[in-house]
């Protein structure tokens, strides 16, 4: 098994995560602020180099009941680009509610709200890759049921 990385896609800032070696546990590894298309999947595909990553993971922000507003929109767009980029399997993963609940531990944590801010989409980013992570591990491969 390789590096797994998860990406975060906001309108302002990209969360990074990182798993393992092993594909176990998902950590969060930077913030990227956004810039352009084009530049962020460059960045984005340099870290996939320097960690020697094995998968992608694209946080994809489905609507509620399912549908693709713009932000999911924003992140196939994204998902499609980074293919171009790298030479290895870039993932869609239904993200709903991550950056809730990432906000939610930071506060659980009594995290200050102005580290929350510079921490939040990093975190989200671990949060997306262990749910990944997870129903990777109990499901197999094939089998996520949200992976796309």
């Amino acid at each position: 098994m390789s590096r797994v990385l998860a990406v975060d896609l906001g309108t302002r800032r990209i969360g990074v995560a990182l798993s393992d070696p092993g594909g176990t546990l998902a950590s969060p590894l930077l913030t990227l602020p956004h810039r352009s298309l084009p530049r962020d999947v460059e960045e984005i595909a340099a870290l996939c180099r320097a960690h020697a990553v094995g998968t992608v993971v694209v946080g994809w922000p489905r609507e509620m009941r399912g549908g693709s507003g713009p932000a999911a929109r924003h992140a196939e767009a994204f998902a499609r680009a980074l293919r171009r980029a790298v030479a290895v399997p870039v993932e869609l993963w239904d993200e709903r509610l991550s950056t809730a609940a990432a906000e939610r531990a930071l506060v659980g944590a009594g995290v200050r709200r102005a580290r929350r801010r510079a921490v939040r989409d990093r975190v989200a980013a671990s949060l997306i890759l262990q749910a990944y992570l997870d129903a990777r591990r109990s499901l197999g491969p094939a089998g996520a049921g949200h992976i796309h």
